[in-house]
């Protein structure tokens, strides 16, 4: 390497290179696990709290302000943590740019479509 920074010759005749979105990246794919972590132990405490409810009270904890906040941020997260993970896994493993680009257009397209729905839901009950 030269005196040009972390970048190879070889890197640098073909343009290849840091980004600069690389680091956000983790940090978001971190930072979504690490608030995963207290949303799926109260998502999990909490099914297991109304086990066995029926429509009409499942429906009220829903209903219920911080519940249905809670929910909101569960599903973003969890969301969010998904289409960072697929969007690593796919440029790991689909070598062929064009394809590529089509299957990271549709992971987030479908989790923004299916995160939607999940809000929706939330907040159809919620509200």
């Amino acid at each position: 390497m030269s005196g040009k920074g972390m970048r190879t010759e070889l890197g640098r005749v073909r343009g290849l290179g840091a980004a600069r979105d690389g680091v956000h990246h983790w940090w978001m794919q971190r930072l979504t696990a690490v608030a995963l972590v207290p949303l799926a132990l109260w998502l999990v405490a909490s099914l297991a709290g109304i086990a066995g409810a029926d429509h009409a009270e499942a429906a009220a904890w829903i209903a219920s302000p911080p519940v249905a906040i809670a929910l909101v941020l569960t599903v973003a997260a969890s969301f969010w943590h998904a289409a960072l993970g697929l969007q690593v896994v796919i440029e790991d493993y689909i070598h062929h740019e064009g394809w590529k680009l089509l299957w990271i257009v549709a992971a987030k397209f479908a989790c923004v479509a299916l995160a939607t729905a999940a809000v929706f839901s939330i907040l159809k009950l919620a509200l």
